[in-house]
């Protein structure tokens, strides 16, 4: 099934388990083998594969096993500033969000023209 944002959590949820039960079978691991390497107990590993919640630490200790790590990266890719931002920043790193402005729309009131001489 292809994960998409159409999906229920639950249903998104199911289909990593399986996903996880699946790379686990291929590495020729029991769940107990997996719980045993990943430093979690087997009732958590049964939990995630049948598609229930779970801490990511756990999550991230049983991805280590099944050599899924790398993969993390592909799923949530470092921000790559614009060059333009690297310009302005010039060795400063971000430490806030800007968070949306408001607008003025109060226009001022035209200045009558002059050529701004003093003779």
């Amino acid at each position: 099934m292809k994960i998409s944002r159409l999906l229920a959590d639950e249903a998104i949820l199911a289909e990593l388990g399986g996903r996880i039960a699946r790379r686990r079978l291929e590495l020729q691991l029991t769940q107990a083998n997996l719980a045993e390497q990943a430093g979690v107990a087997k009732r958590t590993v049964e939990r995630i594969e049948a598609g229930a919640s779970a801490q990511m630490a756990s999550l991230i200790r049983i991805f280590r096993v099944l050599e899924l790590l790398p993969n993390l990266e592909l799923l949530l890719p470092d921000a790559q500033p614009s060059p333009m931002d690297l310009l302005r920043q010039k060795g400063k790193v971000r430490q806030r969000a800007s968070g949306q402005r408001q607008t003025n729309h109060v226009a001022e009131e035209p200045q009558p023209w002059s050529w701004d001489d003093d003779t």
